[in-house]
């Protein structure tokens, strides 16, 4: 089983994001469904691990908070491969995302060996022309959301078809404990 942990996107703000899809010929735009910001892709698991991450995830104790996209960037250098909404600078983000990271380490499963960068992506490219991505990225460079709660987190599932990815929310974990930069 494929597994990854993140957090869903209200609709509202799905609704935002499917706004600024579009313009560049060949990108494989998200669908709502497809669109989460994640916090730690974790891959190929067998059965008995995902009892143990799952474990380990529920152990999770941490605050409630906010979250706001702004900006837009793209992965992939000299050919990107795909496009993204950018996260703002949040300590209560990155607290929830190193507990996560630290929980899956513990049970043993290998560290996601990428930077964690809080995004949200909105497509996947294949061989877009650069300049209509440039195009893509400059006309969509002021997007904002609107603020939305992060009352819990997920861990899904991911299975890979010809038509793009199927994601499942396997469990979802609440937050609510309480959060002091000491912490950290």
């Amino acid at each position: 089983m494929r597994l990854f942990v993140a957090l869903a996107i209200p609709r509202g703000v799905a609704e935002s994001l499917m706004l600024i899809q579009g313009g560049v010929p060949g990108a494989r735009w998200q669908s709502r469904e497809q669109l989460h910001l994640t916090l730690l892709f974790i891959g190929e698991v067998n059965g008995e691990d995902v009892d143990a991450i799952d474990d380990a995830l529920a152990g999770i104790e941490a605050p409630d908070f906010t979250v706001q996209l702004h900006g837009v960037g793209q992965f992939g250098n000299k050919q990107p491969h795909s496009l993204w909404a950018a996260a703002r600078p949040n300590p209560a983000l990155d607290h929830l995302q190193r507990k996560v990271d630290a929980a899956i380490r513990w049970v043993g499963q290998a560290p996601d060996s990428h930077k964690f960068t809080p995004h949200v992506t909105v497509a996947r490219l294949g061989h877009s022309d650069p300049d209509k991505v440039v195009e893509w990225l400059q006309y969509n460079a002021l997007y904002t959301s609107a603020e939305f709660e992060v009352g819990a987190f997920a861990l899904y599932s991911s299975l890979l078809t010809s038509d793009g990815s199927v994601y499942r929310v396997e469990e979802e974990y609440p937050l609510g404990g309480h959060y002091d930069e000491a912490d950290d």
